[in-house]
């Protein structure tokens, strides 16, 4: 079964987003594990707010990429929004939404 792998930063509605996003990979089948754990998909929500939101959310996608360097990284919100070029730059980096 494959496993999904959420890390959220920032606000309430991120929070929110990534509780949606979990339902839906879990409908389609999806195990959801902590960011910690191995997984075939790492979704970033990032947070672009303040200066340390956006190089924490830099760090996160990163730290995702090297947890298993053949999962996929995806990287939404605010970060993902205001600099998509930035976000699909960071090495590991798959999908930008």
């Amino acid at each position: 079964m494959a496993r999904v792998a959420f890390i959220t930063l920032g606000c309430k509605v991120n929070q929110t987003e990534t509780e949606a996003m979990a339902g839906l990979f879990r409908q389609r089948g999806y195990t959801v594990v902590e960011p910690v754990e191995q997984a075939d998909v790492y979704v970033v929500n990032t947070c672009s707010v303040t200066h340390l939101g956006e190089r924490k959310s830099r760090q996160m996608v990163r730290r995702a990429a090297r947890l298993n360097p053949t999962a996929v990284v995806a990287v939404t919100g605010c970060f993902a929004q205001i600099a998509p070029e930035d976000a699909a730059a960071i090495e590991g980096v798959d999908v930008v939404i």
